[in-house]
């Protein structure tokens, strides 16, 4: 959603730039075009020689505004898969909490799948504190769900620092 949100941003300034910039060319062209008229003829070459600049200023405008909304849709990508990666790894994780919850058992070929896909993420925290466990082999796992909590910390910071890296840079 904020990756439309990015992309419609964009386009709304590059739409409002390029009407801005086609106005004001519109306006010196016309005041160079009256002025030149009646203009000796070095101060025609004078208002030729601003006039290009100009259009050489415009043209860079533009390149740079390309330039930073290519940039933005790149970073708007990564962030896409970044959300995706992160996904699968909450599900993963919430689908072995859910099993330990439910006793499932260990021999089960899903249980081990699940777990085997799942230890690479939740090694860092196995151990940290210990899980209670009810009659029956009901276990809260808390270390799951405190590797969700850091995997969505990180998430967030990852956001955020390609946030702070996609954001268009104004100048005044």
């Amino acid at each position: 959603m904020e990756d439309n949100k990015l992309a419609a941003d964009e386009a709304r300034r590059a739409v409002q730039h390029e009407s801005v910039k086609a106005e004001i060319e519109s306006d010196v062209n016309a005041e160079i075009a009256a002025h030149a008229q009646g203009a000796t003829r070095v101060e025609a070459q004078r208002e030729a020689q601003i006039a290009g600049e100009f259009r050489s200023k415009a043209v860079n405008e533009v390149v740079d505004t390309e330039r930073e909304v290519d940039r933005a849709r790149g970073l708007a990508r990564i962030s896409q898969v970044v959300d995706f990666i992160f996904y699968v790894i909450y599900a993963l994780l919430g689908l072995r909490l859910l099993l330990e919850l439910l006793a499932a058992r260990r021999s089960a070929g899903f249980v081990q799948f699940i777990a085997s896909v799942t230890d690479p993420f939740y090694a860092p925290f196995k151990g940290i504190v210990p899980s209670p466990t009810a009659e029956g082999g009901y276990r809260l796992t808390i270390p799951i769900i405190i590797a969700i909590i850091v995997y969505l910390l990180l998430h967030l910071g990852i956001k955020a620092l390609l946030r702070m890296i996609a954001h268009r840079r104004t100048e005044i």
